[in-house]
């Protein structure tokens, strides 16, 4: 397939990469990103055996439409997302499809599809997670839009997801209603093994606890066993005190729309309320060991910035 993709960032990169391992020929752009830097990060030996790799940089947004109907957006959510629309818009060919790969806000996406639909032009949403990770082992999607939609864009999900990682959520704006959830599950599950490894590195009963040999063999039969367990591990293998980290964690937007949405439904997520807390916090005083684990695994998983103490 023919399919342009607007946002050349780690996660863009990724994408491309996963495209053009299964010969789809892409159409790209990004004005942040130089041509050669994102050569660089995108092709490998790999690709590079396969034959000739179809990817064509265009100097304007505009020429992604004039390429190709199926459009993948992987820009940051709110008003560059309208932004990119609006650009591209008068552009689009008939019966185009234009996908949201980001963390947009659900309810945006709602009033996206709705007027993209006046111009019989097609929007899914799609909950991306996988992080850094995604390019070599796939992504995990979740989608949402008209089915008949999703249908004609399966061969492109099929590429970029993990074996058996995407599914059709239901109606617009449910994909990315689901991704968001996904990661207030996230912040929460983050803060759990953080503390619980802080407890482990600064009781005062065991001093010499070794946290990279505890986190390996929880990796193997234990109940808590998980992605982030194994990143925990590989951290820990390289330092375990983190004295030069800063215990100061950023966050996006998602946790905070998560909230928004338990107080809409009164259904509570209690312990994703604490994590948002605990981060505000460590942004206000720097923070703890936990929350130093807590920047850590982020940037392990989505290459967050981690910073450091002088």
């Amino acid at each position: 397939m023919k399919i342009g993709l607007i946002g050349l960032g780690k996660m863009g990169q990724a994408i491309a990469y996963r495209l053009l391992k299964d010969k789809h020929e892409v159409f790209a752009y990004d004005p942040f990103i130089k041509k050669e830097e994102a050569i660089k990060n995108i092709i490998d030996e790999d690709l590079e055996k396969q034959g000739p790799i179809k990817i064509d940089f265009v100097s304007q947004l505009e020429d992604v439409a004039k390429h190709t109907k199926t459009i993948w957006l992987m820009v940051p959510a709110g008003k560059t997302v309208d932004e990119v629309i609006e650009k591209l818009r008068p552009n689009l060919q008939k019966e185009s499809i234009l996908i949201d790969g980001g963390n947009s806000n659900y309810k945006d996406t709602i009033k996206r599809h709705g007027e993209l639909l006046k111009s019989n032009i097609a929007y899914l949403d799609c909950g991306t997670s996988g992080g850094v990770y995604g390019k070599n082992i796939g992504f995990c999607l979740m989608i949402g839009g008209e089915k008949e939609i999703f249908e004609k864009a399966k061969p492109i999900f099929k590429s970029i997801a993990t074996p058996n990682g995407y599914e059709y959520t239901g109606p617009s704006g449910s994909g990315h209603y689901v991704k968001m959830i996904h990661n207030g599950i996230e912040y929460s599950l983050l803060q759990a093994y953080a503390e619980g490894f802080d407890l482990l590195k600064n009781n005062n009963k065991y001093k010499d606890l070794d946290l990279e040999k505890i986190s390996r063999v929880w990796t193997h039969g234990s109940v808590i066993r998980s992605f982030i367990l194994d990143l925990a591990n590989k951290i820990f293998q390289k330092d375990q005190n983190l004295d030069n980290i800063s215990g100061n964690i950023g966050e996006n937007l998602t946790g905070q729309w998560t909230i928004q949405e338990t107080k809409e439904q009164a259904i509570p997520m209690d312990l994703l309320e604490k994590s948002l807390q605990i981060r505000e916090w460590s942004r206000e005083s720097g923070g703890n060991y936990a929350t130093k684990v807590v920047a850590m695994l982020r940037n392990e998983f989505g290459g967050h910035e981690v910073k450091k103490i002088k």
